[in-house]
């Protein structure tokens, strides 16, 4: 493992409010929104009241009364995330992006041309607050995780560099949320048995913390908390998964509000399985309750889909299952959709019509070859005139539009 601290983690900070404030001038130093229905990204200013991402808009309100929103510039959040992965990029080829507004970074061989590890960072900064106009903050160290924690620590808009020989004392005295894979729900069970910092997690005795979290999470979060973290940057890797997410706010459990999102979702996700021509054998969705607890279901397929129409059935009959298995979860704040074990080479094996009971939903019988042909038009349509030239009438007109398709688009990622 390498030894010096040469792993950057890049965040830019707030980065759809702080491009909004950054478009429209007469917005920063104000609390601003991105969204309406639900909040899709609020100003640091904003979350100084409690305000947060995927939070329904009238909370925001609630919490900030004089609360911004603003309506999204979503091909300015493309244009300016690439730009500033493509200053990290002007440093080194090993650069790994992890979504559209952050990435890592292993700078250990160029630092013969442009200095330490620290001296690449501050220049990646100004380089991106003066050619970009953007906040950004960076974290310097040995492994990825314990540089994605610095350049949490470091925001707004800093920059921290963890000494190879401090990397305890620095890690153990943090909160135990700083860490990669504890959200609200599993802080608040370590919270149980009063550990609140990653320093006594790290000293917990295991059984505690098999019997609360499970064997697997206890493992990696054990290795975690004393900064056994040997994953390398992956430079240009294929995607093993695609996947995409919608925060609902607060909305009931029903089949009206969880069957149009998933229709949209499935819309983006095969659309993008066909444009790479990597269909995929596992569907896995995700449900995420009021408490902010998930739970997921998948089901592995015999024949690998691409087809919007499968997918989204597919993806209804497994929320159907976790909510008749959940039943007093009576409210639904996100829905996610991923389909992995993506096909690099794979042939259509044609089918005789059987008069099997999920017939159409396989892809090799005459119904599923249909759907596929559908899509396969509604492609080539949007190729030539844009996404919104054509699509299915149940996902245009049944979804309630809160979040809007640009974004949904733009947060792809996988799950």
């Amino acid at each position: 493992m390498e030894t010096t601290a040469s792993i950057l983690h890049a965040d830019l900070d707030a980065f759809y409010a702080s491009v909004e404030q950054l478009l429209n001038p007469s917005l920063r130093g104000k609390p601003i929104a991105v969204g309406g229905g639900v909040v899709l990204a609020a100003s640091y200013e904003a979350k100084a009241f409690g305000v947060s991402g995927g939070m329904s808009g009238w909370r925001a309100r609630e919490l900030c009364p004089h609360l911004i929103f603003v309506d999204g510039h979503f091909e300015q959040y493309k244009r300016l995330g690439d730009a500033a992965i493509d200053v990290l990029n002007d440093f080194t080829p090993l650069v790994e992006r992890i979504s559209i507004d952050e990435a890592f970074a292993d700078v250990a061989g160029c630092t013969h041309l442009f200095g330490s590890p620290g001296e690449i960072a501050s220049a990646v900064r100004r380089r991106v607050r003066a050619e970009l106009g953007l906040p950004i903050s960076i974290g310097v160290a040995r492994t990825k995780h314990l540089a994605k924690v610095a350049s949490q620590v470091a925001k707004p808009d800093g920059l921290v560099v963890v000494d190879p020989d401090a990397e305890l004392a620095f890690l153990h005295e943090l909160p135990v949320e700083l860490m990669w894979g504890v959200g609200p729900v599993t802080r608040a069970r370590l919270a149980e048995i009063d550990i609140h910092t990653i320093g006594q997690l790290a000293r917990a005795p295991g059984s505690s913390l098999e019997q609360l979290l499970g064997r697997a999470a206890r493992k990696k979060l054990t290795a975690l908390a004393w900064n056994r973290d040997a994953r390398e940057i992956k430079a240009h890797g294929r995607a093993h998964s695609a996947g995409a997410q919608a925060a609902l706010g607060k909305r009931p459990a029903d089949e009206q509000v969880f069957g149009p999102a998933l229709r949209h979702l499935a819309d983006r996700v095969a659309t993008r399985l066909r444009a790479s021509v990597r269909p995929g054998r596992t569907v896995t969705v995700r449900v995420r309750f009021a408490d902010l607890r998930s739970v997921t279901r998948s089901v592995t397929l015999d024949a690998p889909i691409s087809a919007t129409a499968i997918l989204a059935e597919i993806a209804e009959q497994l929320v159907r299952r976790v909510l008749a298995d959940h039943p007093d979860e009576k409210t639904i704040s996100l829905l996610a959709i991923s389909v992995s074990h993506l096909e690099t080479r794979w042939d259509m094996q044609l089918e005789l019509p059987l008069g099997l009971d999920d017939e159409k939903r396989r892809p090799g019988t005459r119904q599923g070859m249909a759907r596929w042909s559908a899509d396969h038009a509604i492609d080539l349509i949007r190729d030539r005139f844009g996404h919104e030239a054509a699509g299915y009438g149940s996902v245009a007109l049944d979804f309630a539009r809160s979040v809007p398709d640009a974004f949904r688009e733009l947060a792809q990622k996988d799950l």
